[in-house]
């Protein structure tokens, strides 16, 4: 017979935490589709940059840049990065142009349980064009998505923060 647990008239059992993690895109695959014409991508430095913000050391590992080429021809960058979103994190990767504005974004892994609608094309197209003097605020200049706030949130804070530390390092 099975013993439960009672604490204040209230039977305790134990349940699983169902995952829900999705893994998208490799990074290669990312850039890939950020820059289809490219035949080149080379790590980058955003020191210069997280320097300048002051950008803290822990977020700033997390941010791997990379050149996108075309024979010699600088294409942009692809930024890659980790968000916290409600309670596990978000890998995304954000194009820029040569001019330091948004030219796409694609979701690699969401692993929360709610929110992935962030990956729906529609949504990571309000971002392009965006550049360093664009607000990039939830509610104001990029919709949020119900039942996906944090996760809107965050990814919205971290592509206005790429776009910022770029500017100031390859400028």
């Amino acid at each position: 017979m099975k013993r439960r647990r009672f604490i204040g008239g209230v039977a305790l059992a134990p349940f699983a935490h169902a995952a829900f993690a999705a893994e998208y895109l490799t990074v290669d695959a990312a850039q890939r589709a950020l820059f289809p014409d490219a035949d080149q991508f080379a790590a980058v430095s955003l020191a210069k940059g997280v320097a300048a913000l002051g950008v803290g050391a822990a977020r700033a590992v997390r941010l791997r840049a990379f050149a996108a080429r075309k024979d010699s021809s600088l294409l942009g960058y692809v930024v890659v990065d980790d968000v916290i979103g409600k309670f596990e994190y978000i890998t995304y990767a954000v194009a820029l142009t040569p001019a330091i504005a948004v030219a796409g974004i694609e979701i690699l892994a969401y692993r929360e349980s709610h929110g992935y609608e962030i990956r729906q094309p529609a949504w990571r197209r309000q971002f392009v064009g965006k550049g360093a003097d664009a607000p990039l605020k939830v509610g104001i200049d990029i919709a949020n998505i119900s039942g996906a706030t944090l996760s809107s949130t965050h990814v919205t804070d971290g592509v206005r923060e790429i776009v910022q530390v770029a500017k100031a390092s390859f400028a």
